[in-house]
């Protein structure tokens, strides 16, 4: 597993808030879980217990600006690893000027679903994750309405990613079913934007 030490302007309190909301994921799994063989509504100590035994969720990604790489177990015992998301945190960071923002949780399950969905054993091929306000306004400026004025890459809610030996269509359609959030598709760019915000595409 790669390890990237977070850098100095890293929000720690907004990591923090987003790291904590798996308290209320384990709360959720207390109250709306339900039992395979039954339909029996389980507890919440029966709901932790399964989330314990799930097995570990591990992100493979590559940043192609940076060349950066990283196979990150983000997810084990029930829980999201602090060190892990930091390194990935690290990675998906603002390459224009280096600004680190803590990605939102939901996101990187989102894109492991993804990679499952697809079978995706290599990295997924990263074109752009947090985006700062600075870095935003210079894209909206250079591409005019291709920009989001408020893209959700700056609040580190969407990605723009590609896979080898896959389509951006195929891609496009995997992400779709998920239904984890937006789903943009640019196949003269090649690459499929994904977040967290409200089910849309285009």
């Amino acid at each position: 597993m790669t390890t990237a030490r977070p850098s100095v302007g890293e929000s720690h309190a907004t990591e923090r808030r987003h790291l904590d909301r798996r308290h209320l994921l384990r709360a959720g799994l207390g109250l709306a879980a339900v039992a395979s063989a039954g339909g029996t509504l389980l507890t919440s100590e029966e709901a932790e217990a399964a989330a314990l035994r799930a097995p570990p969720r591990v992100l493979s990604l590559v940043n192609l600006h940076t060349g950066e790489r990283i196979s990150a177990e983000y997810w084990s015992r029930g829980k999201y690893v602090r060190d892990a998301m930091r390194a990935l945190n690290r990675v998906l960071r603002d390459h224009h000027n280096n600004s680190v923002h803590a990605i939102d949780p939901k996101l990187i399950d989102l894109v492991h679903s993804l990679s499952r969905k697809i079978n995706r054993r290599g990295p997924i091929e990263i074109i752009s994750g947090y985006r700062s306000p600075e870095t935003n306004a210079m894209l909206r400026e250079a591409d005019g309405s291709g920009v989001a004025q408020n893209s959700y890459h700056m609040r580190g809610m969407a990605i723009d990613l590609r896979v080898q030996g896959l389509s951006t269509r195929q891609l496009q359609r995997a992400a779709l079913s998920l239904r984890g959030g937006g789903v943009g598709y640019y196949p003269d760019s090649n690459f499929v934007h994904v977040d967290v915000g409200p089910l849309r595409h285009w």
